[in-house]
């Protein structure tokens, strides 16, 4: 079993880890039954993702994470794919939903770990009560709890 995950804080503040942001990406693989697995996840500017989710999606403004998966995610395939997370969108997010910024990031590294594995959430169902919602809550949890 090969699983690799590779971070890179880019030039904005990171308030976790790299080595947590690695252990926790790499967890959710193992749960979610990757065998083989090259993951990144870059933290970038609220530019920098905008830009992205123009380029990538068509959609206007900055957003909290987009993920790539550029392998098939199918039984026993290498799950091969890019995280970009947006520190500042995080932080806003975080206050809103009046949760620490370090669990918020910790979110969105579960939430786009998933979706490099192939899971989304369907349009027309709110984020938060998709099955994949559920999933990122329950696997936050159990690595908050063993985190502390």
């Amino acid at each position: 079993m090969s699983i690799a995950v590779a971070v890179s804080p880019g030039a904005v503040r990171v308030p976790l880890a790299r080595r947590r942001v690695a252990a926790l990406a790499e967890r959710v693989l193992r749960a979610e039954g990757a065998r083989h697995a090259l993951v990144s996840v870059s933290f970038v500017s609220t530019r920098a993702i905008a830009a992205l989710n123009a380029r990538h999606l068509g959609r206007r403004g900055p957003t909290d994470v987009i993920a790539f998966g550029f392998a098939p995610a199918g039984r026993g395939a290498p799950v091969v794919g890019d995280i970009y997370i947006a520190p500042e969108v995080a932080r806003a997010n975080a206050r809103r939903h009046g949760v620490g910024v370090r669990e918020e990031l910790a979110r969105l590294v579960v939430h786009g770990t998933l979706h490099v594995m192939g899971r989304d959430h369907p349009e027309g169902e709110t984020r938060t009560t998709s099955p994949m919602w559920r999933r990122q809550e329950r696997l936050l949890r159990t690595w908050l709890r063993s985190a502390r």
